[in-house]
């Protein structure tokens, strides 16, 4: 079984792009995990944007196939959530090259609208310290919030939506709990400030209401003043959300090649300022959100451990799917992992071949004892307990990939961003548009791929926090 390690091999740079295409293009981006990369493709397929999301870096030859002629933006799907620093190093500074060879007005490292990281695992830091010696001097700009899917900033903390409710993330029921990335702060300034010993400013709400020209006035005098590496933006609605995509693009124009952080709020604030600035280079066709047809049977895949995707387990099994736990830890023995696969393969392609719709998890919650199980195992066969998500990802994709080829289905869903990149690297695609949204931050996409049995195969990735209880029924209706 071959195991994709990003950081030595999968994401590098593989030749600068070609100038013309790059005069097109408004924004690039890396996705530092692959759920929440979609969730920029539908960002921007709801703008308008003919965005296609690459596994790997694109060099011209790839940009020249005529499947990907008519393209508006691109990105690049990474893991870098799930990187140690020093892997961050091998892997982003030669992506963040390509992606500025790309000429783009923007180049955006997509984060969690959740902040997920730390210190020693997807440090941000990391991130704007290489991105500040590609792109040049002048300060970062930061945006979290995505009001659109319940993700807030206010006076620089942040909060998230779970369920009905919307928490602080220091209190969230999921975030505060996160296995590899617990967040025990939600002043976003002094949570990144563990990461790095940059200068970390705020435009703060207070500040944004007034006309445009008066913000900008204030954006002015704060830079001037603090002379920051890094300045966050409080979004609380979407009216604030646009005036922030107005203040970034205005900047963009005084530079080449702006280099951002944030999560899809910097697209959606950036989708907002281009219809209320009226650019007519950027105002395409207004994507026809369309309803996707539905399967007669859906493969899904979890290595998420948060309660939304429970309850999804749950109320799917209720409905008629057919749930198999994956023994991870049976599945990373020598001694018991061939026997452990086959019997999982044999129960999921019978069901699947009855016309049944299967659920494969490794945990069905938070407080699974399978976690520790799987983390007991780890250690055991010698492995960190930061390995667990390309192993768990890699154990998945291969199995995933096998039930694919053998029962020709034509919909998968993988539930969990830590896991999700590593799932998608080994079915072998190479590239995936958005062709319809389910559920917001968990849009329906077809994949590229050499492989007949995986080309044109629908892909949702759904990150652990996304999606009503019914999701996994939706993915199967259509929506």
């Amino acid at each position: 079984m071959a195991h994709t390690n990003p950081a030595a091999k999968g994401e590098q740079a593989t030749g600068a792009l070609p100038a013309a295409r790059a005069a097109r293009k408004p924004l690039c981006y890396y996705g530092d995990d692959f759920t929440g990369s979609t969730d920029v493709l539908e960002a921007l397929f709801r703008t308008g944007l003919r965005t296609v999301l690459f596994l790997e870096p694109p060099d011209a030859s790839m940009l020249g196939q005529e499947r990907f002629a008519a393209m508006d933006a691109f990105g690049v799907a990474g893991v870098g959530r799930s990187l140690t620093p020093e892997e961050a190093e091998r892997t982003l500074r030669p992506i963040f090259a390509t992606l500025k060879s790309s000429g783009a007005a923007i180049v955006h490292y997509k984060i969690c609208s959740t902040f997920d990281s730390s210190p020693g695992i997807g440090n941000i830091g990391t991130a704007a310290a290489i991105g500040r010696e590609t792109f040049g001097e002048g300060y970062i700009p930061l945006v979290v919030g995505v009001p659109y899917l319940g993700r807030y900033t206010v006076f620089g903390h942040h909060f998230a939506r779970a369920g009905e409710a919307v928490h602080r993330l220091d209190r969230h029921p999921t975030m505060s709990r996160h296995p590899i990335t617990p967040m025990k702060e939600s002043d976003l300034r002094v949570h990144l400030s563990e990461q790095c010993d940059d200068r970390i400013s705020l435009l703060d709400l207070t500040e944004q209401d007034a006309e445009l020209p008066v913000v900008r006035e204030r954006l002015k005098r704060r830079v001037a003043e603090e002379r920051p590496d890094l300045l966050l933006f409080d979004v609380l609605d979407e009216q604030r959300l646009e005036r922030v995509g107005q203040l970034l693009w205005q900047e963009a124009q005084s530079r080449e090649g702006m280099f951002v952080i944030g999560s899809s709020g910097i697209e959606y604030a950036l989708g907002a300022a281009w219809q209320a600035l009226r650019l007519p280079e950027l105002q395409p066709d207004r994507a026809a959100v369309a309803r996707a047809y539905p399967v007669d049977r859906l493969l899904v895949v979890s290595g998420s451990c948060s309660p939304v995707t429970e309850e999804q387990i749950g109320e799917a099994m209720k409905l008629g799917f057919t749930g198999i736990r994956v023994p991870v830890d049976e599945l990373i023995d020598p001694e018991r992992a061939k026997q452990a696969r086959n019997r999982l393969l044999a129960e999921a392609t019978e069901r699947l071949e009855r016309g049944e719709s299967v659920i494969l998890y490794s945990a069905s919650g938070p407080d699974d004892p399978g976690i520790a199980e799987f983390r007991r195992a780890l250690l055991a066969q010698g492995f960190r307990a930061e390995d667990s998500s390309k192993l768990l990802g890699g154990l998945l994709g291969e199995l995933v990939r096998t039930v694919i080829e053998h029962s020709g289905l034509k919909r998968l869903v993988v539930a969990g961003g830590d896991t999700s990149g590593y799932v998608t690297r080994e079915l072998g695609i190479f590239a995936l548009e958005c062709v319809s949204v389910l559920a917001p931050g968990a849009p329906l996409c077809r994949a590229s791929s050499a492989s007949p049995q995986l080309d044109g195969l629908e892909l949702i990735l759904k990150g652990g926090q996304v999606g009503e209880r019914d999701f996994f029924q939706r993915a199967k209706n259509g929506g």
